[in-house]
């Protein structure tokens, strides 16, 4: 059965792609937050599949801890389900992703209307300054700018050196960074094909205030946090449940799916 609903949520997923690219192309006039908003509708959709075809549900503890200003959330990048959820649990974010990605037919339509940082990640230190000069825009802008600091989809247990760019970013321009910890790599891992039914935790750390610090020094601060939070998350699969706030998928305030 995990197989079938998988396949059953890849056909839904890809037919929904082309739906919103096309629906994307006409509202590209409209201002980026309006876009935003209508072009992460394809997110909630895949979102809501996920749970309702493949049993993937999710709960959010630490609401608490975002900042009341547009933030940089460094997170633990496992599975290619928190880039699709991100976007619509936290305030509308950019998202650092390499350029490539604006070049896939449908999906890439839709990314790149939505004011992503799109940077060559080959390219050096020009790449460090695409994110600093992009990342200021952005949150000007109003937005928070996500960043996953490993850079790739990183097996469960395991874990990558940190690039720099986000801590470079954050001492910058002085903003609060937001360390997130999650086992979504449990139940959609790293180039499966399989979505495994389970609970994912996502779990929001305490702000770090960046001002003072060096971008190394920031950026261990962030995977201190996140490499410690990885450790005490309940396991996904047997759908163990904490006693925190949750928020979205219509679980309740005691935690319960």
């Amino acid at each position: 059965m995990v197989f079938v609903r998988s396949m059953l949520f890849l056909l839904l997923q890809a037919m929904a792609t082309v739906v919103f690219a096309l629906l994307a192309l006409l509202v590209a006039p409209l201002p980026v937050l309006w876009r935003y908003r209508i072009i992460t509708g394809w997110n909630r959709l895949v979102v809501w599949m996920a749970r309702v075809i493949c049993g993937l549900r999710f709960q959010v503890i630490g609401q608490e801890n975002l900042p009341t200003v547009p933030s940089i959330v460094m997170a633990k990048h496992q599975s290619a389900w928190e880039t699709i959820a991100f976007p619509v649990l936290f305030p509308p974010m950019a998202m650092v992703i390499k350029r490539e990605l604006l070049r896939i037919p449908f999906f890439g339509w839709g990314m790149a209307l939505i004011a992503p940082i799109a940077i060559d990640r080959g390219s050096g230190r020009a790449a460090l300054k695409q994110v600093v000069e992009q990342g200021k825009q952005r949150l000007a802008m109003g937005f928070w700018v996500l960043i996953f600091p490993e850079g790739t989809r990183m097996p469960v247990g395991e874990h990558g050196k940190y690039g720099i760019g986000g801590a470079w970013l954050a001492t910058h321009v002085t903003v609060p960074v937001v360390p997130v910890a999650h086992n979504a790599g449990e139940l959609w891992a790293r180039n499966a094909f399989l979505r495994y039914p389970g609970l994912v935790t996502i779990s929001i750390g305490p702000a770090i205030d960046p001002s003072g610090m060096k971008p190394d020094a920031l950026n261990q601060a962030v995977q201190t946090w996140i490499d410690a939070e990885m450790q005490r998350l309940p396991k996904a699969r047997n759908g163990q449940t904490t006693n925190s706030q949750t928020m979205n998928n219509g679980q309740t305030r005691n935690g319960k799916a």
